[in-house]
């Protein structure tokens, strides 16, 4: 086991002082570094990208060869709040003031800041593929953005975005999430060159970290894992939904999910509800709406046609159910997207 302390106060400094410490080169590209690696001590990359206000991304896509705690000791200068998610593997977080690692098992998530002088250790395991975002708050920075309110935040995580005197210790050990696995996948998958990526990818990580607090709320508010499914059986309710997602016009039954999942129908109901805030029948139903709406807007499809492509056998009740959804008709819709086409 390899200790390597950082005491970087700066955005890049971090990155610079990994670099120091475990080898590789640094490219800079629009403001996108990568530290790459593939020496004794790891093969993978970590990406640092810095946006405007304070806040920015620490990609981690590595396998260490060997077993690493970075200890970060929090200086006055660069203090940021951490949001954590393994989105491949996993890794282990301690406060230096403790003795047990808490351990944050993939799809979970941790939120924390330190004390200035304090350290937080990240230990990272040897010869384990691992996938972690890291989203950085650098309060003062922040907070001096016009558009951000942190009002609105609970009161614990309130605290934290204003001491900006760094005065306070806090973690968070977030739940199991599937969902933040899915925008995490969004922002690596980011394409584009030059200005236009670094938008769209500061685009996905205000959305990874907005989900970062609806999940401490959700905590916060006693919603935790449904206990009557395992991990590995919300990963199956994840792929059913999923298929429906891609085949949304194939009959489905709640009856043969459970047969050709191997859930019961009370675990696939428990799983769809926590996952998706839905029923079974609400989720498949809310799917071919969303399809639906798609081919209005970019198909020449009549809706006689599209109620049909989309597994529904009766158009009067699509036109019911389109309606209670969105407010609108399909026919009602079909024209405001005609008239905007002539208005172009």
């Amino acid at each position: 086991m390899i200790e390597i302390e950082l005491n970087a106060n700066s955005d890049i400094g971090l990155l610079t002082q990994m670099k120091e410490a475990i080898g590789g080169t640094i490219e800079d590209k629009w403001s996108e570094c990568i530290l790459t690696i593939n020496n004794e001590n790891a093969i993978g990359n970590i990406r640092f990208i810095p946006f405007d206000w304070g806040v920015n991304l620490l990609d981690f896509n590595i396998k260490f060869h060997k077993e690493f705690i970075f200890s970060i000791k929090a200086v006055d200068k660069y203090n940021p709040i951490r949001f954590i998610y393994p989105y491949v593997g996993y890794l282990k977080h301690r406060f230096g003031i403790h003795n047990e690692e808490s351990k944050i098992d993939q799809y979970q998530s941790l939120i924390f800041t330190n004390k200035t002088g304090g350290y937080n250790y990240l230990h990272f395991p040897k010869n384990e593929q691992l996938e972690i975002n890291f989203i950085e708050i650098v309060r003062r920075k922040f907070l001096k953005k016009r558009t951000t309110n942190v009002s609105t935040l609970n009161d614990k995580l309130h605290e934290m975005f204003v001491d900006t005197d760094h005065e306070y210790r806090f973690a968070n050990y977030g739940t199991f999430s599937l969902k933040m696995a899915d925008l995490v996948k969004k922002l690596k998958n980011v394409k584009g060159k030059g200005m236009l990526r670094i938008l769209k990818i500061e685009a996905k990580v205000y959305e990874i970290l907005s989900f970062h607090i609806q999940q401490h709320n959700r905590l916060l508010e006693g919603v935790s894992l449904p206990t009557s499914l395992t991990k590995s059986e919300l990963k199956i309710v994840r792929k059913l939904g999923n298929v429906i997602l891609k085949k949304p016009a194939e009959s489905y039954s709640l009856d043969e999910l459970s047969i050709n999942s191997g859930l019961t129908q009370a675990k696939l109901q428990d799983g769809f509800k926590f996952l998706f805030n839905r029923t079974v029948t609400e989720y498949i139903r809310h799917v071919r709406l969303e399809s639906a709406r798609d081919m209005l807007k970019n198909t020449d499809l009549n809706i006689s046609q599209i109620v049909y492509s989309i597994g529904f056998s009766s158009r009067s009740y699509f036109s019911k159910i389109f309606r209670e959804k969105y407010d609108i008709t399909p026919n009602e819709f079909k024209k405001k997207l005609l008239v905007v086409v002539q208005e172009q």
